[in-house]
Order: C-alpha cells, then sequence, then structure tokens
C-alpha cells in the first residue's frame, strides 16, 4: 500500500476550503506523479499544519486541492539544538542533515572550527534536504537552519539551559546520556569536525559553561557522533 504523496507548502497558513498550489509542487504532483482529480495528497507549511486535501479539477499547469482534513503536530516542549563543524565531505554533511531532521531535531547549527577545512555552504540546497527529509518521515515541523558561525561566537552568545560538548579528548568526558535532564526546555550539543575540537577550543567551552560528553566507547565520524547525539538526545521526548 502507497503512502500518501506529502508536499510543503510554506506560505499557507489558513485552511480554507480550496487551495491553488504553487507552481512547482503543480508540475510535481501533475505532470510528475500524474495524479489525477479525487487522488489524496498531504500538505504541511512546516510550522506544524498538516492538511489533508484531494485534488480537484485543474489547469495543466497549477494544481487546485480542496481540504479534507487539517490538523496541528504538537511539538515537543524540549527544544534541541546541535552544533555542528561543517565538513570536507558535503555528501557527508547532508547525510546528517537528513537524519537529524528524520529525528526531529529543531535547530541545525554549521559551525566553523579551528580543524574546519571548509567554510562554505549552499544554504539553499541544505534547505531542500531538510525539506524532503521532513516530508519523508511524515512530520510538520521543519528544522532551522542558519548560515555557518564561528566556533567561539557560537559558544559566547549562546543561552540554553543545558549545553555540552562532545569530544574525545583525555581524561574522557562522562556519557551524554548520563548527564542529560530532559525536563530542561533547551538543550544544545556541540560535535566538532575532523581531528576534533582544539583543546583552546574545549577550554573555551567549558569556560562558557558547557559539559564535556562523551557518546560512547568507539571513536565516531563526525557526522555519525551528531546523528548519535540527536538520538540520545531526542530519545525521552
Amino acid at each position: 500500500m502507497h503512502s500518501t504523496p506529502s508536499f510543503y507548502i510554506p506560505n499557507v497558513f489558513s485552511t480554507g476550503p480550496e487551495i491553488w498550489l504553487d507552481e512547482d509542487t503543480s508540475k510535481h504532483v501533475l505532470q510528475v506523479l500524474r495524479m489525477k482529480p479525487g487522488e489524496e495528497i498531504r500538505l504541511t507549511n512546516g510550522n506544524g499544519l498538516s492538511l489533508h486535501a484531494t485534488i480537484l479539477p485543474s489547469s495543466s499547469k497549477k494544481c487546485r486541492v480542496t481540504v479534507i482534513d487539517s490538523s496541528i503536530e504538537t511539538r515537543s516542549e524540549r527544544a534541541i539544538t546541535i552544533g555542528i563543524s561543517l565538513l570536507k565531505n558535503t555528501n557527508r554533511f547532508e547525510w546528517f542533515l537528513e537524519k537529524a531532521t528524520e529525528i526531529g531535531i529543531n535547530e541545525l547549527i554549521p559551525l566553523i572550527c579551528d580543524r574546519t577545512e571548509k567554510h562554505t555552504l549552499r544554504l539553499d540546497r541544505m534547505k531542500s534536504i531538510l525539506v524532503s527529509a521532513m516530508l519523508q518521515s511524515q512530520q510538520s515541523w521543519l528544522p532551522v537552519i542558519s548560515e555557518p558561525k564561528e566556533f567561539r561566537t557560537l559558544v559566547t552568545q549562546c543561552a540554553h539551559q543545558q549545553k555540552f560538548i562532545a569530544h574525545c579528548e583525555e581524561p574522557e568526558p562522562l556519557i551524554l546520556s548520563d548527564l542529560m535532564n530532559s525536563n530542561l526546555s533547551t538543550q544544545i550539543i556541540l560535535i566538532g569536525p575532523e581531528g576534533d575540537f582544539t583543546r583552546e577550543e574545549l577550554e573555551w567551552a567549558l569556560s562558557h559553561h558547557f559539559m564535556p560528553v562523551s557518546l560512547g566507547e568507539n571513536r565516531l565520524r563526525a557526522e555519525t557522533a551528531g546523528v548519535v547525539a540527536a538520538a540520545i538526545l531526542k530519545i525521552p521526548s
């Protein structure tokens, strides 16, 4: 049995009886998927609104739908942020973004650290990856992703209630799952680049009340560490 196709409609905030889809979405519905009047689709604006709709007779370029049902997806009271270094291999960074979105992370902050080898990213492409992952996982909340931030700037400005930094330095830090408090409403964890954070970066974070944590016994790639951290922080919600 096929699942109902899902589409992102960022500018729709009401649940009026009929909606005209934008040109790109219409093209995908009518020309790529070749859907017909009477078939059903799911729409979301990425801000919690989920619409169940049926395709109406339309023109060849613009698709018109009627809303059958609407709902607002309740979001967890805990907001989880992951700051992770940009990676030299863009595909690995994109894989992390996809998986973090599927897990349900609220905010993703690309970091520029002392050992970061790549300092730019295509934000429009990254956002499209988040949208695809949100739709694939049948969610209605789109994570926020920002332009890359310098590590020390983020650490200085960070106001989350619980702050972690994952690292592999000696002595071995405590395990993340033993320290996290699921009763707090905002949490952030920082993941370093290939080669980890420098000692100076770690000390800077510790001086700003970040807690050093380990994600387990094995040494993980940065993108894997990000996914593991996301899962650990999200599980209690």
